[in-house]
């Protein structure tokens, strides 16, 4: 049965939002940190879609349970689609939010046209290969100040217009009804009952064949010894 859903993940934030949107579906909802050491998957695509099956299915693989993965970031229509798939390491590998806030606020400069969002593909994989992907999108503009003390990433720099706020200056109720992993959450929410379905049966297929002991049933071994 689908009792457990490991989120491919070791960011706490992103691990906390996954559980309030899927919370009381009767899934247990776990992050990496529930497990030992496990090989880190080279996030080598060139879309969203192709970085969330490699981390889906890399866990999957391992653990030998369901994962559900994210790729996420910011598009910045000024930046021609930067910093896309390098979002989490716009300054660098191991660059921090404010040092990628600092560079894309840099980048962007006096640019007029501040026209960004946030996009995020969820794919949910098992052992076997087998994946559902989903996608959500949340359009808004980029500031020059930050703003709020809640969210992690670009969220401060992010203004949400028609809330007149930034992702860090709402509540995590509030970006939950919103944000692009909100939406895609939501969407898996909606489908929970068939994607229960889809994944148990893929788990089945996955099972080894039952020996045929009908095979055996009153067989003369002697000529085999």
């Amino acid at each position: 049965m689908f009792r457990m859903l490991v989120i491919a993940t070791r960011n706490k934030n992103k691990l906390r939002e996954f559980q309030e949107i899927l919370k009381n579906l009767g899934i247990e909802i776990v992050s990496l940190e529930q497990f030992g050491p496990i090989p880190p998957v080279v996030e080598d695509g060139n879309t969203f879609e192709e970085n969330a099956y490699k981390k889906a299915l890399h866990t999957a693989k391992i653990l030998g349970l369901p994962a559900l993965a994210d790729d996420s970031g910011l598009v910045v229509e000024a930046l021609s689609g930067q910093p896309g798939v390098y979002s989490a390491r716009y300054a660098g590998e191991d660059a921090s939010d404010e040092e990628n806030c600092h560079k894309l606020l840099a980048e962007l400069g006096g640019e007029i046209n501040r026209a960004a969002y946030f996009q995020c593909v969820l794919s949910l994989a098992v052992p076997s290969g087998q994946a559902l992907t989903y996608i959500g999108r949340c359009d808004g503009i980029i500031i020059d100040e930050k703003r709020g003390e809640n969210g992690f990433g670009y969220d401060p720099i992010f203004l949400f217009e028609s809330h007149g706020k930034t992702f860090a200056e709402l509540s995590m109720e509030e970006k939950s009804l919103i944000s692009h992993r909100g939406k895609a959450l939501a969407e898996v929410k909606s489908e929970l009952k068939s994607i229960k379905k889809w994944v148990e049966n893929r788990l089945l297929e996955d099972q080894p064949a039952k020996p045929d002991h009908s095979l055996y049933h009153k067989k003369d071994w002697s000529d085999e010894l």
